[in-house]
């Protein structure tokens, strides 16, 4: 079991809504995990089920007909703990925390980075507001962070705007961002979806180090279990706004307890089985989240669903560590 000092960021019971047009999107609904120190924690699932609006809700981040309606999200600093859900959004103390202690990675660089300011400008920025480094100290860090992400001259691409970057390019500029001040929490959302599969290689071993050197927690947002079965210690798989099974990665990926998680897995090629391989795709599609079905989400799209899945399960631990939301998971645990 871990203890406070092991855990970077605590979240339990988040429920985020979202407004509009008179109705509410329940986008998260009672979302609970821990990001450990020096551990990463993958959280895995379709589009629209729930990831990104976890990361924002952590940095504050959320658009303005949304908010946090329950729940606590506590920042466990060497200071103290802080409760991020309670700091006002663009106020000075999430300020300071966010881009310094908690940074992220975002999944579109075209929208995160500013297309009137320079790239290195706006390495520099972060490092002039939080580390106080300014002058030829910022100008060369900033060309070092350059050519870690492995950007070619870094010496001129420093001086150029967004717009002359490569969508691959632009991506590792924003990664470079994120990791300028050494953070204890770093968010990750699909950081690499634009990059070739060397760079890949290069940035994920860029974040372990910054997790074995640093003893950064790690939240990463993917759709790719290859990526999750090589860096993930922890894994939560989500699925319209809750997290129906979390446990470590070897709980999680070798002993799956969940219909959603076991259908996900099914329907992953596996390498060296061959084009004929049997890929199963997961039936159905996501239901509207402004009008949602009775009891498990995922009833409607899952194989053993029975009557008594018009009710909500609750969420059981089969150890202390693998938990699950479903009704007849003691029927999928091997030898259960």
């Amino acid at each position: 079991m871990s203890t406070t000092q092991d855990i970077a960021i605590s979240v339990r019971d988040l429920k985020t809504f979202f407004y509009t047009n008179n109705r509410c999107n329940k986008a998260l609904n009672g979302v609970s995990f821990d990001i450990k120190k020096g551990k990463t924690l993958c959280i895995v699932g379709e589009s629209g089920c729930g990831k990104s609006v976890t990361a924002a809700s952590i940095m504050q981040l959320l658009p303005t007909l949304s908010r946090i309606e329950q729940g606590e999200i506590i920042y466990h600093a060497d200071r103290g703990d802080i409760p991020l859900h309670a700091l006002e959004k663009n106020g000075r103390h999430m300020r300071r925390i966010r881009g310094a202690e908690i940074a992220m990675i975002f999944q579109d660089p075209m929208t995160a980075l500013n297309p009137v300011y320079s790239v290195g400008f706006q390495i520099k920025e972060s490092l002039k507001y939080h580390m106080r480094m300014v002058g030829r100290a910022a100008h060369d860090k900033a060309i070092s962070l350059l050519k870690e992400m492995g950007i070619a001259l870094p010496e001129k691409r420093v001086n150029d705007f967004p717009h002359r970057y490569s969508g691959g390019m632009r991506q590792r500029a924003m990664i470079a961002m994120a990791m300028a001040c050494n953070p204890k929490v770093l968010i990750a959302d699909e950081p690499t979806t634009a990059l070739d599969v060397t760079i890949q290689a290069q940035i994920f071993e860029l974040m372990d180090k910054l997790k074995r050197e640093h003893g950064t927690g790690i939240m990463l947002i993917t759709h790719d279990m290859g990526v999750v079965a090589e860096l993930a210690d922890d894994v939560a798989v989500m699925y319209m706004g809750n997290i129906v099974e979390a446990g470590t990665v070897d709980e999680v990926l070798r002993q799956p307890t969940h219909p959603y998680t076991k259908a996900l897995l099914a329907s992953v090629p596996v390498l060296g089985k061959g084009k004929n391989q049997d890929i199963k795709a997961i039936r159905g599609s996501t239901p509207d989240p402004l009008n949602r079905p009775k009891g498990c989400q995922f009833a409607d799209r899952c194989d053993f669903a029975v009557a008594q899945c018009q009710t909500m399960p609750e969420e059981t631990h089969i150890t202390p560590t693998h938990r699950v939301m479903c009704w007849r998971y003691k029927e999928l645990v091997p030898n259960g």
